[in-house]
């Protein structure tokens, strides 16, 4: 007789991907400080903080590329006037395909409303 576990590996990351943590620039920036320091081990830090060591060294490349400044002010996808017109008109263009399917849906329910 064998057990299963209750959560396959999948469920579990599923259920890991629902919550994401945000954390604040101070935070970061504090904690690549420490990272830098030296007197703590990233694997140590990472624990403590309650995050992926990897995760550590993305925030002290990202800081160290662009400053305390440019680095970690905002979450998500780029300003408008930042952003690439490329990118822009495909995610229009992907907006306008999904507006065109639910008109057509649409239509098709107010031809079989008619009958």
């Amino acid at each position: 007789m064998t057990i299963k576990p209750s959560n396959t590996p999948t469920e579990d990351a599923a259920a890991e991907r629902q919550h994401r943590s945000v954390y604040t620039k101070e935070f970061k920036i504090a904690a690549v400080a420490r990272l830098k320091d030296g007197k703590q081990s990233a694997e140590s830090l990472a624990l403590e903080l309650g995050i992926r060591r990897n995760q550590l060294y993305k925030w002290a490349k990202t800081l160290e590329q662009k400053g305390t400044e440019g680095s970690f002010n905002a979450r998500g996808r780029k300003p408008a006037s930042e952003e690439d017109e490329v990118v822009r008109l495909r995610r229009e263009l992907a907006n306008a395909k999904q507006e065109l399917e639910i008109l057509k849906k649409f239509d098709v329910y107010l031809k079989r409303m008619k009958r």
